[in-house]
């Protein structure tokens, strides 16, 4: 006789992967403390057809992440995706984020110096003006307004702006763009065509910056002088790299900002402790990023070798997705996961991945959270949401999950 778990591993196996979120906006889908219970390695339906595995549980995770025989190459046989859509972007990315050493590493090196604490600290005052400028134009218009318009999308727009070295008059176009390729339900071709057009603007700002890049004071100018005048690598390169972390610039942090605004509105005792003691502004911005876990998807990978993950044996050429945000919310490493909790430790989330490929920009990212929590309530005490959590709008079909829309007042 067959075992609930069975029945329920079973059920699951012939779902189409991804799973919706019926758990609440700000939930992940029920399947993956089901499924976590019961067989924390799956097999799944994608929607061409194929199989691959899901992990759920913190330690296959990390495990997946972290071992050199899981690739990264969506030109590789067996990579998985989640539809037309992200098959089509991650294929056109052809940048490091999708390379397995020793290219990758070679391309990461080239970055590394951007992201590097004295770097974070040099940007610190620069972020605080631009905060401190964007609340001044919230009071000035009045309540209510969006707060994603007007607060959490521009701010990490300019930053990444002024890092890059791209004119922050074209993040619309940008933004627009960047935010097509993401989009898992769009076309094909619509994905093809955002692709082309970004990377041709880009392409032309590179362009410039090769007749004259000046002092090499942004990251651009520095990889024209460093990188592609000694023929290290190509404008197309450096193109896909701006590409890269022009989306992943704005679209990641903004999103999180916004989400971790929320939270903090919704839980106004939590809020007041953060006011009361800034002590706790780290652990905060670490339990947003546990919590949330935006880039839901942001982990597909391919066996290159015959692999033992816990009980489960995964083979070479297996597609696989270590669920970052199912590890996130795994009570054996964080008691009571679906509780939002500043109070909590959460330095072992994995919202920036694991192993060599965790996000290379998690100090910028971090460095953003915490000006903007230790800026933005003081400057608006009064902040609150303009409409029920229930009239918001959330979008799970991006590879970045976000809040379309943050009505506030204040």
């Amino acid at each position: 006789m067959q075992n609930d778990a069975d029945v329920i591993a079973r059920d699951h196996a012939e779902r189409e992967f991804p799973f919706p979120r019926p758990a609440g906006p700000l939930g992940p889908p029920l399947e993956y403390a089901r499924l976590r219970a019961v067989q924390p390695l799956s097999s799944v339906k994608l929607w061409d057809g194929s199989r691959a595995w899901i992990a759920t549980r913190w330690e296959d995770v990390r495990a997946i992440l972290g071992s050199p025989h899981f690739s990264v190459d969506p030109f590789r046989p067996g990579y998985p995706s989640v539809s037309p859509a992200r098959a089509v972007q991650a294929r056109s990315r052809q940048a490091f984020i999708n390379m397995d050493d020793p290219d990758h590493a070679r391309f990461r090196r080239m970055l590394t110096k951007d992201f590097m604490q004295k770097r974070m600290s040099d940007l610190r005052p620069m972020v605080r003006t631009l905060i401190d400028g964007l609340i001044d134009k919230m009071i000035e218009h009045g309540p209510p307004l969006d707060f994603v318009e007007y607060f959490s999308q521009p701010l990490p727009s300019m930053v990444i702006s002024a890092l890059l070295g791209v004119p922050y008059e074209d993040h619309t176009k940008l933004g627009t763009w960047s935010n097509t390729r993401n989009d898992h339900t769009a076309s094909p071709e619509v994905v093809q065509e955002a692709v082309r057009k970004m990377e041709a603007h880009l392409g032309l700002i590179i362009e410039r910056k090769e007749a004259d890049p000046g002092d090499g004071r942004d990251m651009l100018s520095r990889l024209v002088i460093e990188q592609i005048r000694p023929g290290h690598v190509t404008r197309e390169e450096v193109v896909r790299i701006a590409s890269l972390l022009y989306s992943a610039g704005h679209g990641t942090t903004g999103s999180q900002i916004g989400l971790g605004t929320l939270s903090l509105l919704m839980n106004p005792d939590q809020r007041a402790e953060l006011d009361a003691d800034p002590s706790l502004l780290a652990s905060a911005v670490e339990e947003m990023l546990r919590f949330h876990t935006i880039a839901h998807f942001n982990s597909a990978r391919v066996a290159t070798a015959d692999v033992m993950i816990g009980d489960q044996l995964i083979r070479a050429g297996e597609g696989v997705y270590p669920l970052i945000f199912a590890a996130n919310r795994d009570p054996a490493v964080f008691p009571n996961p679906d509780t939002f909790d500043i109070h909590r430790n959460p330095q072992e989330h994995v919202a920036f991945a694991y192993g060599i490929h965790q996000c290379l920009g998690q100090p910028l990212a971090r460095l953003e959270l915490q000006t903007v929590f230790s800026m933005l309530f003081k400057r608006l005490p009064g902040l609150r949401l303009a409409v029920p959590v229930e009239a918001l709008t959330f979008n799970s079909t991006s590879q970045v999950y976000r809040v379309e829309a943050l009505p506030v007042t204040w």
